[in-house]
């Protein structure tokens, strides 16, 4: 099978790399139904990841995740890239992007190939057999593959296998995690991008970005769930023996939250969210004295006084049907029982106060909440679940692993799917 070529940020480690390479910037760009955040990252001299910008400009151009104006997009991705240049001293160029929205699938699928090597021994050729096997899978026309993330390889009836090269045998299976996406919505983005003057090197799925950010290594083995509360979605993101196994997009997020308040208020829309971001709450707890805020009307009529507590009963259902509808998802999936690590929290929805509580309520299981961690330089200004997304688009920027991005997808099946992804990366690359 033949592979696509696209230009890309080099992975580089602590040693070895030289000044070019120390030297240039990484990246991130989430651009999110509310806001678009921009990080800029660079190595140290001691081989640290350090962050060196941040901005965040509001989104105008998106709907549940979707790009539907082109020109306000563009305008708040320059906004948002600009004001990370000017806190980092940068100019930027290229960036790593996050990808959303419902369109969004996750599905595990299986292959299988008899081994050729000499004495059965296993070579990273027969790994890439095998894992293209499991790739040989039904695509629609208008989907392509995001990303191939391998779960396990089993030989010879022997599972739970991380990395089979070297190992003897006749028989190798291995069990991947499949994410696909709209093609017009990737194209979308694409150009939104590059009109704006930026060169993309990689399409990485937000949820999956956001989760190299704020999941630590043994949560993942012992089973997690990651949920990043977005404005216009809810990206849910299990992992499980250390890699991801259930993907899905819910298309309703925190607005939902604030177009309740506009509406059981009959406050206008901006009113609302600063109602929530001020004095909204999701869980008892997290209401311990009952305070009066002032509400404004529309029509020039005079503000009203709103006690915290109905603001919580406005507020509380909605979040319960959205980790509702989540739970709901892993159960169908036989998988709620499996996470032993919890779950984590991410996205600005993750900022209400008692959403930790209430999932925790919901989902029966710990539940913190998810900010970057690891990294050095501007810790203040990132370490929030706001930048979750964008600060994983830098890490994934430095730390790219074979097959696991589009830029680096082999044919999966579907001739007319290829064509497609080739067409894309022509125009855009």
């Amino acid at each position: 099978m033949k592979s696509i070529s696209v230009p890309a940020t080099p992975c580089i480690t602590g040693k070895g790399r030289s000044k070019l390479a120390q030297d240039e910037i990484l990246v991130g760009l989430d651009i999110g139904t509310t806001k678009v955040c921009a990080v800029i990252g660079r190595y140290s001299e001691t081989g640290v990841l350090e962050i060196t910008g941040v901005g965040m400009y509001p989104s105008r151009g998106l709907r549940r995740g979707v790009i539907v104006n082109i020109e306000s997009t563009v305008k708040s991705v320059v906004q948002a890239v600009e004001a990370a240049e000017l806190m980092s001293g940068r100019e930027v160029e290229a960036v790593t992007v996050g990808i959303s929205g419902a369109h969004i699938e996750g599905v595990n699928s299986r292959g299988v190939v008899a081994v050729t090597g000499k004495g059965r021994e296993i070579v990273k050729e027969d790994v890439d057999r095998v894992v293209d096997a499991a790739k040989a899978i039904v695509v629609p026309m208008d989907r392509a593959i995001l990303h191939v993330i391998p779960q396990e390889f089993i030989v010879d009836d022997q599972a739970g296998i991380k990395n089979p090269v070297g190992m003897m045998g006749v028989r190798l299976e291995s069990e991947v995690h499949i994410i696909t996406g709209s093609v017009s919505s990737a194209q979308n983005i694409l150009k939104s991008v590059n009109r704006a003057g930026f060169r993309v090197t990689e399409l990485v799925l937000e949820a999956l970005a956001a989760s190299r950010a704020v999941l630590s290594q043994d949560e993942k083995d012992l089973g997690v769930l990651f949920l990043d509360l977005g404005g216009g979605t809810t990206n849910i993101l299990s992992f499980i023996d250390g890699s991801p196994y259930h993907t899905s997009i819910l298309s309703i997020g925190a607005d939902q939250v604030t177009s309740d308040l506009s509406i059981m208020l009959k406050t206008p829309i901006e009113s609302a969210e600063k109602v929530k971001r001020e004095a909204g709450a999701c869980h008892a707890s997290a209401v311990i004295e009952d305070q009066f805020v002032h509400i404004p009307r529309v029509g020039g009529r005079p503000p009203d006084k709103i006690s915290r507590k109905k603001i919580l009963q406005i507020i509380q259902p909605r979040m319960e049907e959205i980790f509702g509808l989540v739970r709901e998802r892993l159960e169908a999936d036989g998988q709620l029982k499996r996470l032993g690590g919890g779950a984590v929290l991410a996205g600005g929805g993750a900022l209400l106060p008692g959403a930790i509580e209430l999932a925790a309520d919901v989902f029966e299981m710990p539940v913190r909440l998810g900010t970057p961690q690891g990294l050095g330089g501007l810790i203040e200004e990132y370490s929030s679940p706001v930048y979750a997304t964008a600060v994983g688009l830098v890490m994934s920027a430095s730390q790219k692993e074979e097959g696991q991005t589009l830029g680096r997808a082999r044919r999966s099946g579907g001739q007319g799917v290829w064509s497609k992804l080739k067409d894309w990366f022509q125009e855009f690359f």
